[in-house]
């Protein structure tokens, strides 16, 4: 069971050459149009020369009874420990065993030092403290690649081992809008960024190049590589989180570092309790407080004006946050109005906001593929607002029409540089 990626990997590593067994079939999830597919014969192996096939979540009750099925496998993150066992009570119902892959099964040794960067829900933080990892390690004369948690929602075939030098990579390789926010930072810095299906593969291709590889984490997934440092953070918007959330907990009690990010005088116990939950369950690890500093490009075109948000969009979807740095961005700088965009959303777009309610007056910038995206520019389009307020990573201008003014929010996390200097005493 995944949402395409950690299935694919445990897959790779655990199933792929092991005659025992017969995997029958992915189901997949979470994102939009990776089912009905098929897990290529170029990844599956000489054992299933003709793939396997992905269907939708849904059914699975049906796929264990035609399967005969003996055994249910979870491998996808950021889902509360009760849909965990809501999905195990499922499987058991039918007589199938139902099981969780570890660490010691799945996480491959690298011959260069890793160092990881996770969380315990999505839209912690991680991509500001990767990049700035990544900087301090090339201050420190390192060669480094950072190796991203896969999103291979494309052709699979031409995802097994990606490499990211250069912007023009990313629209050589077809990336989606969620794609290019977690490289096109880290490309626009100098770093070079490897993602894809087959992490044996690229682990091979990053060691040829690095002397230092950053893992960056998706969601609140483990790492697949054994890390010589593990940083997680955690959200003081979401205390308790930490605690609920498969498999982030588990992120949570081995970690070396902990770091709290998003913390200020308004939800300074939020943060405490968060601090408490970790000296519970991994009293070893070393705590961090980190604050986060909300950025606009054009504060003109925000204050006093009728503003649309458009929010990273896992961060509010799965990720289970009812707005982002973008509605904070239009509150801080004086915007007359945030637009609820519901009621002009249709198709894909449509389909996100009944599934996940929880989302306020914000537009998650979902582009897992060409409709979505083209679905995504008729909204903007569509709304009648004043100014696009964009708190994604990317420049959406570069990818669709806008046709009123465009300013863009973002956020910085302060005082990161020293903090993760010393945590990497002692292992580079």
């Amino acid at each position: 069971m995944g949402a395409g990626g950690r299935e694919f990997h445990n897959f790779n590593v655990c199933f792929r050459n092991d005659k025992n067994c017969k995997v029958v079939a992915f189901t997949a999830t979470q994102i939009p149009n990776i089912a009905n597919r098929l897990y290529p014969p170029e990844l599956s192996g000489t054992l299933y020369p003709k793939g396997i096939p992905i269907f939708p979540e849904d059914d699975l009750p049906r796929l264990i009874k035609k399967y005969k099925v003996n055994e249910v496998i979870l491998a996808y993150s950021d889902i509360s420990h009760e849909e965990v066992m809501h999905k195990a009570s499922l499987a058991l119902s039918f007589g199938c065993d139902f099981r969780l892959l570890g660490g010691n099964a799945t996480m491959l040794k690298s011959r260069a030092p890793v160092i990881s960067v996770c969380a315990v829900r999505t839209g912690c933080g991680k991509s500001k403290v990767t990049l700035e990892m990544a900087k301090i390690l090339r201050e420190l004369d390192k060669n480094v690649a950072i190796i991203r948690h896969p999103m291979p929602y494309g052709d699979l075939r031409k995802q097994i081992c990606q490499r990211f030098e250069k912007i023009d990579d990313l629209k050589k390789q077809g990336c989606t809008i969620e794609e290019r926010e977690e490289y096109e930072p880290l490309i626009q810095e100098g770093f070079v960024v490897f993602a894809g299906v087959d992490y044996k593969k690229i682990l091979k291709a990053a060691e040829k190049e690095a002397d230092v590889i950053v893992w960056d984490g998706g969601n609140n997934d483990l790492p697949f590589f054994k890390p010589a440092l593990h940083i997680v953070l955690c959200d003081a918007l979401r205390p308790g989180h930490e605690l609920t959330y498969h498999p982030g907990e588990t992120n949570l009690r081995m970690a070396n570092l902990i770091a709290i990010n998003k913390t200020n005088e308004k939800n300074k116990e939020d943060a405490l309790k968060i601090s408490r939950n970790a000296e519970v369950l991994n009293p070893r690890a070393q705590l961090l407080y980190l604050k986060s500093k909300i950025t606009v490009d054009k504060p003109r075109l925000v204050k006093g004006k009728t503003v649309l948000v458009v929010e990273d969009g896992p961060s509010v979807t799965h990720g289970g946050l009812p707005f982002g740095a973008g509605y904070l961005a239009a509150n801080k700088f004086g915007a007359k109005e945030i637009i609820d965009p519901k009621q002009w959303a249709g198709g894909e777009i449509r389909k996100a906001f009944d599934a996940y309610p929880h989302i306020k007056n914000v537009l998650p910038a979902l582009g897992y593929g060409e409709k979505q995206i083209k679905e995504l520019e008729t909204l903007i389009n569509a709304i009648p607002c004043q100014t696009v307020l964009a708190a994604t990573p990317i420049n959406l201008s570069s990818l669709i029409e806008i046709n009123k003014p465009l300013a863009r929010a973002g956020y910085e996390i302060c005082n990161l540089k020293k903090p993760l200097t010393e945590a990497l005493e002692g292992i580079i």
